[in-house]
């Protein structure tokens, strides 16, 4: 029991995320909806965005939407999903740190061009709010949509 609090005390504990990295050219948009039409397999992608600040402060709303808009709806121009969380984590000082998230969903192709924007997006909020960590998860899926037929 003890050895799972920790593993998930330590996953926590990438909950905060990277910031915004000035003068580089975002990496071509990653658009998923032609593929999930037929059911192709895809991979589904969970960031885990803190909204404290090791530093003091937090996040704000207005400074998270202009993060969202800025560097990553560029990015993944068909779609993401967005939710709001609380958790907890332990900090790379050693404290146990009770914080609120978002959580950004982002399904993809799989390959190395949509990998390598995930991690710019994860490394630019880093930067931007001065955070300790990102924490992604990654899973392969299918996806399909089921949509009305047009007349």
């Amino acid at each position: 029991m003890a050895s799972a609090a920790r593993r998930l005390a330590t996953v926590l504990s990438l909950v905060s995320l990277a910031a915004c990295t000035s003068g580089r050219t975002p990496p071509a948009p990653v658009a998923p909806a032609a593929a999930a039409e037929s059911g192709q397999t895809m991979v589904s992608e969970r960031l885990y965005f803190g909204r404290n600040i090791p530093t003091g402060g937090t996040v704000s709303d207005s400074a998270w939407a202009a993060f969202l808009a800025d560097v990553v709806t560029p990015r993944f121009p068909d779609g993401l999903t967005v939710f709001q969380a609380a958790g907890q984590w332990v900090d790379p000082r050693g404290s146990l740190v009770h914080e609120l998230a978002m959580v950004l969903q982002l399904d993809h192709l799989p390959g190395a061009a949509a990998d390598s924007t995930i991690a710019a997006i994860a490394d630019s909020y880093r930067v931007r709010f001065h955070q300790d960590a990102v924490l992604r998860i990654t899973d392969t899926v299918q996806m399909r949509f089921y949509r009305a037929n047009p007349h």
